[in-house]
């Protein structure tokens, strides 16, 4: 048992202040790069939103094209033809909305 004890004596292991250095690095780090994805994210969700809109918006005036009249939004997403799965949801979950123009309006996600 002394001999376990003697070589343990010769290790070095880490100082508290290497310690708290470590661990102040990686707080720093977080605090960089939590922010950084978040933003990411919420940017993420907005451009796929505006790509959804646009996708509605050309399958409208395709739709429009072939049949001489603008569709409903139910009409065209039960259309196997121009969204085989449905229509894209909003990544916010907000319903996507014509207007008066046949126009699917873009959301505004900038406050979310």
């Amino acid at each position: 048992m002394f001999i376990a004890l003697r070589n343990l004596r010769g290790q070095r292991g880490f100082t508290l202040v290497e310690i708290l250095f470590v661990v102040v690095v990686i707080g720093i780090l977080a605090a960089i790069v939590i922010p950084r994805l978040t933003t990411t994210a919420k940017t993420a969700k907005i451009a796929a939103c505006d790509a959804n809109v646009a996708s509605m918006n050309n399958a409208l005036e395709r739709y429009y094209f072939h049949e001489g009249s603008y569709p409903t939004l139910l009409v065209i997403g039960a259309d196997a033809d121009y969204f085989p799965d449905g229509l894209p949801a909003c990544p916010y979950a907000d319903a996507y909305v014509l207007d008066a123009d046949n126009r699917v309006t873009a959301h505004d996600h900038s406050g979310e």
